[in-house]
C-alpha cells in the first residue's frame, strides 16, 4: 500500500514542472518576434514617396524590396512559432489525456475501497477484528493496520483532489496555447495583407522604371562609374595597408631573430657554433594576428554599422532586379538605409587606416588585423587616420541626399586583406 501511494505521488511530481513550460515557451516566442516586429515598424518609416526621376525611383524600389524581405522573414518566423506551438499543443493534449486516465483509475480505486469499508468495516467489525487477535503483538499490528487504512483512504481522497486541480490547470494551459495560436494566425494574416500591398507597389514601381528604359540605363551606368571609382580607391588603400602590415611583420621577425642570436651566443660555450632556428615569416605582426583572431571569433555578433532604424536595401554580390530587363547590379558590400542624422559606427575595435574624400563625401577604412571594414557615403568624419576606435564608436554622419527627399544610405564593405566578404553573415540581426 505504501509503495503504491509513493508511486502515485511521484507521478504527480513529475508532471508539475511541465505546468509552466508552455507559458515560458509562449513568452520566449513573443520576445523573439517583438524584436523583429520593432525592426519592421522602424524600417517602415524609411519608406518614402518616390519622385518621378529614375534615380529616386531606383532608390525607392531598393528600399521597398528591403522592407518586403524583412516582412517575408517575419512571416517565416511566425510560421516557425506556429509549428512550435502545434508541437506544444500535441504534448499538452497527450498529458491531459494521461491525467484524465489516471484520475479515472484513482476514482474507481477510491470508490472500491469506500464500498469495501462500508460493507466490512463498521465500528463493531473494526473492534471485533482488533480484539479477536490471539496475542498482544497481533492486536497492535491490527490496530496499526486499521489506522493506516484510514490514513490511506484520506490521502487517496486528497490525491484525487490534487489530480483534479492539476487536470484543470493543464486544460487552462492548453487553452492559453490555443489562444496564442489564434493570435498568431491573425497576426500572420495581417502581415500577409501588408506584404501583398507592398508587392503590388513594387510591381508598379518596376513598371514605371520599365517605361523609362533609356533613363534607367543611363542612371545605372552613372552608378557603376561611381562605384568603380570608389572601389578602385579602396583597393589601392587596402593594398598599401597590407604592404605596411607586411613590413611591420618583417621588422618584428628581424628583431626576434636578433634576440635569439644574441641569446644563443651568450649561452653556447666558446668554440661551439649552434645552428640558428629557422625564422617563421608572417604577413602580420603578433598584435595584428591576435586582433584578427578575436575579430573572426565574433562572426555573427558584430553590430550593424549604422545607428537607429535601418533597412538593408542592396545585398552583396551580383544580382538582377526582378521585372527589369538588362539590369544587373554588382555590389562589393551592402547598402544600409537609415534615418537622416544617422551615424556610421565601428563594428569592432581597431585602428583607422584611412580617411579620404571622393565626390565631396567622406569614406573611412578601419583595420582589425587582417580584416578591414569600410564605411562610405559620409557627409562628415569624426575620426582621422591613425586613431584607435572601439566597437560602436561613431565614425561620422551618413550623408542625407537632399535631391532624394533626404534619403540616407551607408555603403558598407568588409575585406579580409584583398578578399571581399559578404558583410551580412558577420552582423548580428
Amino acid at each position: 500500500m505504501k509503495r503504491l501511494l509513493c508511486a502515485c505521488i511521484g507521478c504527480l511530481c513529475l508532471l508539475l514542472p511541465a505546468a509552466a513550460q508552455s507559458n515560458r515557451l509562449i513568452k520566449e516566442l513573443e520576445s523573439k518576434r517583438s524584436t523583429l516586429q520593432k525592426q519592421i515598424a522602424e524600417s517602415e518609416t524609411l519608406l518614402q514617396t518616390t519622385k518621378k526621376n529614375v534615380g529616386s525611383q531606383l532608390s525607392g524600389l531598393a528600399a521597398l524590396t528591403g522592407q518586403i524581405e524583412e516582412r517575408r522573414r517575419y512571416i517565416l518566423t511566425i510560421n516557425g512559432d506556429m509549428e512550435a506551438i502545434d508541437r506544444e499543443m500535441a504534448s499538452l493534449q497527450r498529458q491531459t489525456a494521461k491525467l484524465q486516465q489516471d484520475l479515472q483509475a484513482r476514482r474507481e480505486q477510491y470508490a472500491a475501497s469506500v464500498r469495501y469499508l462500508y460493507k466490512n468495516m463498521s465500528i463493531e467489525e473494526k473492534l471485533l477484528f482488533i480484539f479477536s487477535a490471539k496475542t498482544l503483538a497481533q492486536t497492535y499490528r491490527r490496530l496499526r493496520y486499521v489506522r493506516e487504512y484510514a490514513t490511506y483512504q484520506r490521502l487517496q481522497g486528497e490525491e484525487i483532489l490534487k489530480q483534479q486541480q492539476l487536470l484543470a490547470d493543464k486544460r487552462e494551459e492548453l487553452q492559453q496555447v490555443r489562444d496564442a495560436k489564434a493570435k498568431l494566425l491573425q497576426e500572420r494574416e495581417g502581415e500577409k495583407a501588408k506584404l501583398e500591398a507592398q508587392e503590388k507597389q513594387q510591381r508598379n514601381l518596376v513598371n514605371n522604371l520599365r517605361r523609362q528604359q533609356r533613363s534607367l540605363q543611363n542612371e545605372l551606368a552613372k552608378k557603376r562609374r561611381e562605384a568603380n571609382q570608389l572601389n578602385d580607391r579602396i583597393d589601392r588603400l587596402i593594398a598599401e595597408e597590407i604592404e605596411k602590415a607586411r613590413k611591420r611583420a618583417e621588422e618584428e621577425a628581424r628583431r626576434e631573430a636578433a634576440a635569439r642570436k644574441k641569446q644563443a651566443t651568450e649561452t653556447t660555450p666558446a668554440g661551439k657554433a649552434e645552428k640558428p632556428a629557422p625564422v617563421k615569416t608572417y604577413t602580420m605582426d603578433k598584435a595584428d594576428r591576435a586582433l584578427s583572431g578575436t575579430f573572426a571569433e565574433n562572426r555573427g555578433k558584430l553590430p550593424v554599422p549604422i545607428t537607429g532604424p535601418y533597412l538593408i536595401t542592396s545585398h552583396f554580390g551580383q544580382y538582377t532586379v526582378e521585372g527589369l530587363r538588362n539590369v544587373k547590379l554588382d555590389n562589393k558590400g551592402i547598402d544600409i538605409q537609415g534615418q537622416p542624422g544617422a551615424q556610421a559606427r565601428a563594428i569592432f575595435g581597431g585602428k583607422v587606416a584611412a580617411v579620404f574624400q571622393l565626390n565631396g563625401l567622406f569614406n573611412i577604412l578601419v583595420r582589425h588585423g587582417a580584416y578591414i571594414s569600410v564605411y562610405c557615403n559620409l557627409s562628415s568624419a569624426s575620426v582621422k587616420t591613425g586613431d584607435a576606435v572601439t566597437t560602436r564608436q561613431p565614425l561620422g554622419t551618413v550623408f542625407s541626399n537632399p535631391a532624394d527627399g533626404g534619403r540616407t544610405v551607408l555603403h558598407f564593405q568588409l575585406r579580409k586583406e584583398k578578399q571581399k566578404l559578404n558583410p551580412e553573415p558577420w552582423l548580428s540581426r
